[in-house]
């Protein structure tokens, strides 16, 4: 056998293979690079997200003004008798407890915190609070989600403006209403 042709092929081969194994190589190195920075990446904006930020403490009285069911049933109430009262501390967190007449119109409550988000040096903010919601009973207990126990999880998102002490926001109850509150700020 002639060692020659052994050796080109071998040779050949070393050519070829060598630096595609390299490539895969830094190929995987680089998916771990970014797995590993999308993750950091992902948790820092969730950090973010939820980092206090300092702000002036203050407790605010509301009441809502304004109810509008998407889809809408002569026997749904657009009249909440909202009044909600919330402490938001001076690292923008808050927590707050409210008492309103549901959509079938029986007395309600839900207990929550949250975060106030500030849009820069602007009047507008963002609101998403979180907490448990309570009054949704016998017949109307099938009426919101997960209110096995007539006590049911429920998070609620807002987008606010405020002048001086006054505040307006609109609120997004689920899929099924939006309601449009006013404050004060004590």
């Amino acid at each position: 056998m002639n060692p020659i042709p052994v050796k080109s092929c071998l040779s050949i081969l070393c050519v070829v293979l060598l630096p595609s194994t390299a490539q895969a190589e830094q190929y995987t190195s680089q998916q771990e690079a970014y797995s590993e920075h999308h993750s950091t990446t992902l948790s820092s904006y969730a950090y973010d997200l939820f980092k206090p930020v300092l702000a002036k403490p203050y407790w605010y009285v509301q009441a809502s003004v304004y109810t509008k069911h998407f889809r809408s049933k002569s026997k749904h109430n657009n009249n909440q008798d909202l009044i909600g009262l919330e402490r938001h501390t001076e690292n923008s967190y808050l927590i707050g407890g409210t008492t309103f007449r549901h959509s079938y119109g029986k007395r309600s409550y839900y207990g929550y915190v949250g975060k106030r988000y500030d849009f820069g040096n602007t009047p507008f903010y963002g609101k998403l609070t979180g907490g448990l919601l309570y009054g949704y009973k016998g017949k109307y207990r099938d009426k919101i989600p997960f209110n096995r126990f007539e006590i049911a999880p429920a998070i609620i998102p807002s987008l606010g403006v405020k002048y001086q002490r006054l505040g307006a926001e609109v609120v997004l109850l689920g899929t099924a209403a939006t309601m449009i509150n006013i404050g004060f700020e004590l």
